[in-house]
C-alpha cells in the first residue's frame, strides 16, 4: 500500500451523488512524508527523437496505446530523468532511504504514453488521463523485460529509485503501469465495488503484453526473460500475475505484497481501532495493547505504532473500505477522519465478517488463491504495521502450500524491516531497509530460473547482532 502521493482526484463517476470527505485533515499525515508535485511533469521531448544515437532506425510503437511519446535519452535512470523531465520524484518521495545509490551510465529510449481510459486522476505531462505507462528501452540490452505495478495509488514513476535505476543497469527493459486510476480517491473509478482495484489487475496484463511488442520491435527478437515485480499493492500485482497468467512471466518477486482474501485477512479485517485507547494510556491501555497484539501487530513494534497512526491507518481503512464497501457509511464519501468509535458510519467500529455479501463479494474479485503458476520469492519485513506480516505474507506463503505450488515459492521475513524504507533513516538503530534485500531477492530469482542454484528454503533473515547500518543498506545475504 505505501503512503499516497498527493494527487487530482477525478470527478465522481461511480456514486456523482456524494460528495467528497477526504479534506486536508484526512491527508495531512501523508503530506508529512510524501512531496507534492508542484506542477506536471513536462512533456518529454528535451533529448529529441532525431538524430544522435535513435538516428536510422524507427521508433517502436506501443500496441494498443492512444497516445505514446518516445525519446532517445543519455540517461534513463534517475541520475538523467529527474533533471530532463522523465519522470516525476513526487512519485517515489518516501519509498526508499536516503542515500540509496544511483546508478548511471545507461542510454536509451523511453516511451511515455496512455491506454484508452475514461477516468483523468493522473496529470503526469498534463494530459490528465489514467492507464498511463513507462517503458524504458536500454542500448545494451540483457535479454529481459521487468514489468511492474505502483505501490499504493501513485502512478506509473513510483518504482523508479526502488527498481528501475537498478534494473535498467543490469540490462533488462522495463515498464511500469499507473493501474488505471491514482490518488487517495481511487474508489471513484469504475461502475461497482471492486471495480477500480480489479483494473489494476487488467493494466498490468495489458502493458506486459504490449511492452513485450515494443521489446522484440527494439532489439528484433523477443524477450528472453519477464519478470514481474513490485511492492506493497506492487506486490499483489505480481501475485495475481502469476495466479492467472503465468503464461507471460518466467517468475517474479514480491516486496510485501497486499493479501486481499474473501474470508479474510485482508486490510479491512485488521486495521487497528484500538490504537487511540492505548495511546491515551489508563486503565484501558493494557487492553488495547492486547487488542493490537491480537490483530496482528507484533511486539515491538510500538515505536512505529504512533506515525502509522497519523500517516496510514485511518486513511488506509477509509479509502479501501470505500472501494469494497461503499454502502457502509451512507451517502459519506470514505469515511469521516480519525471519529470516535460509536459514531454513525464511523471505520473506527468497521466489522467486515458482519458486512452484507455484496463486499465479500467485492473482495472475492480480487481475491488471491495462492495457485501460483511460475517461480516466486516473497520478502517482507517482520516490523511491518501497515500490513502485518502475520496477516498477510505468513498467511499468503500458506495459502500457496496449500494449493499446492509450494515448490514454486521462496519466502524470506526480513527481521526488523518495515513497511517504506524511508522510515530506516528515523530508526537506524531499530529497522532495516528492505531494497538490498529485494535485489538479493531478486538475484536469487535469476540464479534459480537459470538452473544454476535453487534459493534456499523459507526462513527468517536475521539482522546481525553487530550489524553496521551502512552495511545494512547494501547488503542482504538471504542465506
Amino acid at each position: 500500500m505505501s503512503p499516497p502521493r498527493t494527487a487530482t482526484a477525478a470527478p465522481p463517476r461511480r456514486r456523482p451523488g456524494r460528495r467528497a470527505a477526504l479534506g486536508a485533515l484526512s491527508l495531512a499525515g501523508a503530506c508529512s512524508l510524501v512531496v507534492a508535485s508542484a506542477a506536471a511533469v513536462p512533456a518529454a521531448g528535451a533529448a529529441g527523437t532525431a538524430g544522435g544515437r535513435c538516428a536510422g532506425y524507427a521508433l517502436p510503437r506501443v500496441p494498443g496505446a492512444a497516445h505514446q511519446q518516445a525519446d532517445c535519452l543519455d540517461e534513463l535512470t534517475t541520475a538523467g530523468t529527474v533533471a530532463s523531465g522523465h519522470t516525476d520524484p513526487a512519485d517515489f518521495a518516501g519509498l526508499t532511504p536516503k542515500g540509496l545509490p544511483t546508478p548511471s551510465g545507461v542510454p536509451g529510449i523511453q516511451i511515455d504514453g496512455y491506454f484508452p481510459d475514461i477516468s483523468t486522476t493522473n496529470t503526469n505531462h498534463g494530459w490528465s488521463h489514467d492507464a498511463q505507462f513507462v517503458i524504458r528501452l536500454p542500448d545494451h540490452w540483457n535479454g529481459g523485460l521487468v514489468v511492474s505495478g505502483t505501490p499504493a495509488n501513485r502512478e506509473q514513476y513510483a518504482n523508479d529509485r526502488a527498481i528501475s535505476d537498478w534494473v535498467l543497469s543490469r540490462g533488462y527493459a522495463f515498464a511500469a503501469t499507473d493501474k488505471g486510476n491514482t490518488g487517495p480517491a481511487f474508489y471513484r473509478d469504475g461502475r461497482g465495488p471492486g471495480d477500480a482495484i480489479a483494473e489494476w489487475n487488467k493494466r498490468v496484463t495489458q502493458l506486459t503484453r504490449a511492452a513485450g511488442a515494443v521489446v522484440t520491435q527494439r532489439y528484433h527478437r523477443p524477450p528472453v526473460r519477464t519478470l514481474a515485480t513490485g511492492l506493497s499493492n506492487g506486490g499483489y500485482l505480481v501475485r495475481w500475475q502469476l495466479e492467472n497468467h503465468p503464461e507471460l512471466y518466467d517468475g517474479g518477486v514480491d516486496w510485501e505484497g497486499t493479501l486481499w482474501r474473501s474470508d479474510g485477512p485482508n486490510p479491512l479485517t485488521f486495521l487497528p481501532p484500538a490504537y487511540p485507547a492505548y495511546a491515551a494510556g489508563g486503565a484501558g491501555a493494557d487492553g488495547a495493547w492486547k487488542a493490537m497484539r491480537e490483530a496482528g501487530y507484533p511486539a515491538g513494534s510500538e515505536f512505529l505504532w504512533p506515525y502509522h497512526h497519523k500517516v496510514y491507518w485511518d486513511l488506509t481503512q477509509r479509502i479501501y473500505r470505500e472501494e469494497a464497501d461503499p454502502d457502509f457509511d451512507g451517502a459519506t464519501e470514505a469515511g469521516t477522519p480519525y471519529c470516535a468509535p460509536g459514531t454513525p458510519g464511523c471505520d473506527a467500529d468497521y466489522d467486515y465478517a458482519t458486512r452484507p455479501p455484496a463486499a465479500h463479494r467485492a473482495v472475492d474479485r480480487i481475491a488471491l488463491t495462492g495457485r501460483i503458476g511460475k517461480p516466486l520469492i516473497t520478502v517482507h519485513g517482520t516490523l511491518d504495521v501497515l500490513l502485518p506480516i502475520g496477516k498477510d505474507s505468513d498467511v499468503y506463503a500458506r495459502m500457496v502450500h496449500q494449493a499446492g505450488r509450494g515448490a514454486l515459492l521462496r519466502y524470506y521475513r526480513i527481521e526488523d524491516g518495515t513497511h517504506v524504507d524511508s522510515l530506516v533513516d528515523a530508526f537506524l538503530d531499530k529497522l532495516r531497509p528492505m531494497v538490498p534485500c529485494h535485489r538479493s531477492a531478486f538475484g536469487a530469482l535469476e540464479r534459480w530460473l537459470a538452473g544454476k542454484d535453487r534459493p534456499p528454503a523459507d526462513h527468517t533473515v536475521r539482522r546481525p547482532a553487530d550489524a553496521d547500518p551502512a552495511t545494512l543498506r547494501t547488503s542482504c545475504p538471504l542465506g
